[in-house]
């Protein structure tokens, strides 16, 4: 049985034979699940500030504990 992928940006797990793998020159291996989480990626956007991420979800939870 394949194993689920994590989007490298939002965090979603998603299905085998879906989305998009990118391999830098040094090496690191980056999963995507969608065109649009590859295109924040590249352009830079902080996943921390953008709601539909569990990145932003996480940043949340740790401001609330303070």
């Amino acid at each position: 049985m394949a194993r689920w992928n994590v989007c490298s940006y939002c965090g979603k797990e998603f299905e085998p034979g879906t989305g998009k793998m990118y391999v830098r020159n040094d090496g690191r291996i980056y999963f995507f699940c969608s065109r649009k989480c590859e295109k924040y990626f590249f352009m830079g956007r902080n996943p921390r500030k953008l709601k539909w991420t569990k990145a932003f979800e996480e940043a949340r939870l740790q401001r609330a504990k303070k």
